[in-house]
Formats: C-alpha cells, structure tokens, sequence
C-alpha cells in the first residue's frame, strides 16, 4: 500500500546525510539531460492527445532546453543550504531548562496538480533537500510525462542504496485524489497547485490540511502619476509571457488621466493577438485604436476571472482609492502590481493592498521561486496560515521544540 511505504520512506530520509541528498540531485539532473530523448518521448504522447489551440499546451509542453533549464533547477536547489535542524529560537529558562525551537520536515508532503510536468521535478527537488517524502497526483493530461519522469527519480534513488518511495505517483483518475485526501495519519499536508476549480474541490475535501496555491487573479494599476513607459513594458511582459502561468497579468486598472495613453500602451498586446474586454471609458479611446476583432465590450464575468489566456480585462478609476477597491473585490491574492512615480500612492498601495506579493514598477511575472532565489517553487500561496508568497525549502518545514534539563520537575 502507497501510504505504508511513503510514510516508511519519510522516516528514512531522517538518516540520510545533506551531502548524500544533494549527490542525489546532481545525478537526477545528469540523468534528466541523459534521458532527455525518452522523457521526451512520453511528453510527446500526452501533447497528441491534447488540442494544440488548448493555451495548457504551453503548460504541458517540454523541450530539450526546458530540461536543461529543469536541470539546472535542482543542480540549484542541491547547491542551497539545508532548511532543517535550524534553531528558530532558544531560551534558557530560570529554572536551567533549556529550550529551543528547531527546523524539521513535515513528513509527507501530497501534491495535486494539474498538466505541469515540470512541476514534479521542483516537487520532488525541494521535498528531498526539505527531508520529505512526496506524494503525486498529477493531472490525467500529463500522466505519460509524469511516470516517465518518477521511473528515472526512482531509479537514481535506488542505484544510490535510497528507499524509491521516497517520491510516489498515483495513478491517474479522481479516486487516486480521493484516497490522498484521506490518508490521515500518512500524509501530513496536501498542496493543490492549479486552477480555482481544483484547488477549492481539495480545500473542500480534503482531511488533511491544506496550503492554498496556484490561482492567480493578478491586476496592474496604471496611477494617475504612472511612467507610460514602464507601464507599456510591464504589461505586456506580465500579459504576454506564458499567459498559462498563475502570475499572468488579468486585468488593466487605470486611472482615467492616463486613459489618453491608453491606445499606445495596448499596441504591442495586439501583434500577440490579445483579446481585451475594455469598460465603457477605455473602450472609446481603443475603439479604432485597436483591432476590431479584439476589442470587446467588458461585462461583469470580466472581472474577477484568471484568463490563462490571450485576454486581459481593462477598468477605468477616477483614484488610487477606487483601485485598490476593485482590486480588494475581485482579487484572489497573488500578485498585484502599481505603476507609479508617487511614493505617497506607493506607500498607500503597498498598505492597503491584501496580497502575497504587492509589486511597484515590476511586472507580475516574477512571482516565481526561482526569480526569488529560492531555487524553484513547490507553489505560490495565497493564505496566510504558515506560508505566503513562493513556497521553497524554508516553507516545507514545519518545527518542534527539543527541551534539555539536568532534573528539573514541576512544583
């Protein structure tokens, strides 16, 4: 039984060395480039079976660079110092009981995520360097790339004396999530990383506690007292990108002063053929301004939604205090952005803003572990209970308390 030997495998990994693990990623990523052609070749399938106007294409997709991109990834995450036996805290007590707070893995760490291939390589980097087990189940779409991907982890942990359950991959369906999601006593914390669908049906069903990630509803804010430059910059990078990623830019606030600006800082999103569903006062300085057969009136379902597209909604204000409501409104907390050159509007939108990141002047984008220096991402939370923001090493560890005495007892 899975849930046996995962919890088995995550009791060995207490004896195993940081040296041992980080010898053990730096022969994943040789072999991740060695078996490039065969992992490819599974990846291959997964894209047949998809419609390549599908935008998860991109998601689902790799690539000879992307591996070697993935490689170099985990090389990383094997080169970071290690997140446990940390001391957090310590203090010595009047009666010379000696107390300290101290780093230690979580155990069992369950993902549910949808056709990402790549994220099962960050997932099993940065659980081994974190001390803990993990528990697969991919998206049906990616299952090919996915086994592929497992068969060659195992295989280096078994050629290096390590117990393969250390990472496993359930089978593909929703019963496989079903029996994730009540594996009490085995698994110590599910993370969902997907769309706003698949992470509230885990929150919602899941009896393991659950870290919230991956939804992104991300909005920049083009103030009254915002650089055209910077702003026609940031938006298309953030739009633009890879709009299948959670920190892709969604909706276009702006102040109705900049509006006159509007046209040129849309005119690179039309050459990559984005959809924009303008309000009433930006949709008179696009009309003409911009294609036709991209310019839509917005409506209420404009807002609030993460496009993981080629879309992007636009909203008019008339102050920074009526963006930061919209914002407040239809915003699931990932990353929102200010294009400013106020620092009082700065200070206020950094405030008052209720976010995981809150960027000024700086596309969405880099919300991303590995532009943050963590080495990759396990995800991007958007609750506040134990971790915000990229979640890498330090995020999955949890802490317990060694106490040391010479005799004390309790009056």
């Amino acid at each position: 039984m899975w849930k046996q030997k995962a919890l088995a495998a995550s009791r060995s990994l207490n004896l195993i060395d940081d040296a041992t693990i980080n010898k053990v990623l730096s022969a994943i990523a040789d072999q991740t480039v060695a078996k490039a052609d065969t992992i490819l070749a599974e990846n291959a399938k997964d894209l047949a079976a998809m419609e390549k106007s599908n935008p998860m294409c991109d998601r689902l997709l790799l690539t000879k660079e992307r591996l070697e991109g993935i490689a170099a990834d985990i090389r990383h995450v094997a080169q970071l110092p290690s997140p446990l036996g940390k001391t957090l805290q310590e203090t010595t007590r009047p009666n010379g009981m000696r107390i300290s707070k101290i780093s230690v893995p979580f155990g069992v760490v369950g993902v549910v995520y949808e056709a990402r291939p790549n994220v099962t390589f960050d997932v099993f980097s940065l659980c081994f360097k974190s001390g803990n087990a993990c528990v697969l189940k991919g998206g049906t779409d990616a299952h090919n790339s996915n086994m592929a991907i497992v068969e060659l982890i195992q295989s280096v942990l078994e050629k290096s004396g390590l117990d393969k359950n250390i990472i496993t991959l359930l089978p593909a369906g929703r019963e496989a999530t079903q029996e994730l999601m009540n594996a009490v006593g085995y698994v110590d914390v599910i993370i969902p990383r997907g769309g706003k669908g698949l992470i509230e049906y885990v929150r919602d069903n899941s009896r393991i506690p659950v870290i919230e990630t991956g939804a992104g509803i991300c909005h920049t804010y083009f103030d009254e007292y915002g650089d055209c430059d910077k702003a026609e910059k940031i938006v298309f990078n953030a739009k633009t990108r890879r709009v299948s990623v959670c920190n892709a830019l969604d909706c276009l606030i702006i102040h109705e002063k900049q509006l006159p600006k509007l046209p040129e800082l849309c005119k690179r999103l039309a050459d990559k053929n984005v959809t924009i569903y303008a309000d009433v006062k930006s949709f008179t300085f696009l009309n003409g301004n911009y294609p036709k057969n991209l310019l839509q009136k917005a409506t209420d379902e404009s807002y609030g939604t993460e496009f993981l597209d080629y879309k992007l909604a636009i909203k008019t204000v008339s102050s920074i205090n009526e963006a930061i409501r919209h914002i407040s409104t239809y915003s699931s907390k990932h990353s929102e952005c200010i294009v400013s050159e106020k620092p009082g509007n700065i200070a206020l939108f950094d405030k008052m803003v209720d976010a995981a990141c809150v960027y000024t002047n700086v596309s969405t984008a880099f919300t991303d572990g590995g532009q943050f220096g963590f080495g990759a991402e396990i995800g991007i939370s958007t609750q506040k209970l134990h971790a915000r923001g990229p979640m890498a090493l330090a995020e999955l560890c949890s802490y317990k308390w060694i106490i040391k005495g010479d005799g004390q007892t309790r009056e």
